[in-house]
This record gives C-alpha cells, structure tokens and sequence, in this order.
C-alpha cells in the first residue's frame, strides 16, 4: 500500500466576532475589517473584508457598543512568517453627520489553537498644526489613511501623529492542520511558533556522536 503523500502547505482556519467596543464619547459607530498577511500566504475560503451594522449604545451597557460580527477565514501558507493580522477601522458621524473614522487598529491572528479574546487599543491619524485641525474639522475631512492595510505594516510610522482613541474587543477560534508535519511546533506556553525540535538520536547523528542507544539483537 502506498505511504500518503506529506502535506506541503499547512492551513490556518479563523472564525470568531467582532465582539464590541469602546468609545466614551462616540455613539452610533459601525466598523471594517480586513486582513494583511505575507507573500507565501493565501486565503481558501471565507471573506477577506467586512463591514458590520451601526450599533448604539444601550441603558444595560453604557459604555459599550456591541456589534457580535462575524469572522471566517480559512489562510494557507509554507511558513509562519507573515502570519494574518485583522485589522479594524471604526467610523461614525461628527457633529455635521458626515462619516468620519473614530480609530484604528490591528491584531495579530493567535498563533496557538483554541479560543482567544484580544482587545485592540485604537488610534486616529492628528493633523499636523491647528490651522489644519480647524479646517479638517470645518469641512468634515478629517485626517484618515488611504488604505488602513497601513496600520498592520511599518511603513511611515515614524511621520505620523496619531492619539489613542477607544478599544475594539475580538474573540476568536483557530485551528491549526499539518504545522507539525511541516516542522513547526505551536506552543501554547509561550504563544510562538518554533521549529520541532530534533529527537536524541537525530541530535547525535548531526553532532557526529555515537548512538548511545543499544541495537536490539535480533
């Protein structure tokens, strides 16, 4: 009987919700949700973006606006290096009703299996001086990124300003398929990836030793 063929990709299934947030001074907010991964990465199913319903806030919780979005994606890859970051834009009316963004944010996707809960501290772009803090707020054009992919990546961190403004809560449920078989160890005590590691007799037959395990006699 032929031996199965090894696995070449491993696969990183995602589901979980947008769950709520946090804004003391806003109300009325909706959000969006995108994923920024690596070059060796691909999704296989799922949604990739997202928008979610405007939400309120309630007598019960008044500090909170609940949305419970969904989440589902399916990633492949050959390597952990790129793995999935969710990132989160969160929008809502000023004082004009115009549609303005309230914070940003960006988490990475867990790297162990199970369930997890990560709450996002959340940020928005500054203008640059007073006089074009005035007009962004006159003309309801407040400062905001292009692409909020932006905020998962490295690029021209050192030359914006940017305040804290509020937090996003997430909860999510991973699954992992074929990391091990690939090498990779997901450990759930320190929450990183490592390679597996080699077992004694691989480890003296790469330093040259001799086995100090005795053969069996037949």
């Amino acid at each position: 009987m032929a031996a199965a063929a090894s696995p070449t990709v491993f696969l990183l299934m995602v589901n979980g919700q947008i769950e709520s947030a946090q804004f003391p001074e806003f109300d009325d907010l909706y959000c969006k949700y995108c994923f920024v991964y690596g070059y060796d990465w691909a999704p296989t199913s799922g949604l990739e973006e997202g928008i979610s319903q405007i939400t309120s806030k309630n007598r019960v919780a008044p500090q909170d606006l609940v949305w419970n979005f969904p989440i589902d994606i399916t990633f492949k890859s050959t390597n952990p290096f790129g793995w999935p970051q969710i990132v989160i834009s969160v929008y809502g009316p000023d004082l004009f009703g115009n549609d303005v963004v309230r914070g940003y944010g960006a988490v990475h996707i867990p790297f162990t299996p199970g369930r997890h809960r990560r709450t996002i501290p959340m940020f928005v772009p500054e203008s640059t001086s007073k006089l074009q803090k005035f007009t962004s707020w006159l003309m309801g054009r407040r400062p905001e990124f292009t692409d909020p992919k932006v905020v998962a990546q490295g690029e021209g961190r050192e030359v914006t300003r940017v305040r804290s403004q509020g937090f996003v809560t997430l909860s999510f449920n991973v699954v992992t398929k074929d990391m091990k078989k690939l090498g990779y160890d997901v450990s759930p005590a320190s929450d990183s990836i490592v390679p597996s590691p080699p077992s004694s007799y691989e480890l003296q037959s790469r330093l040259g030793f001799p086995s100090l395990y005795p053969m069996q006699q037949g």
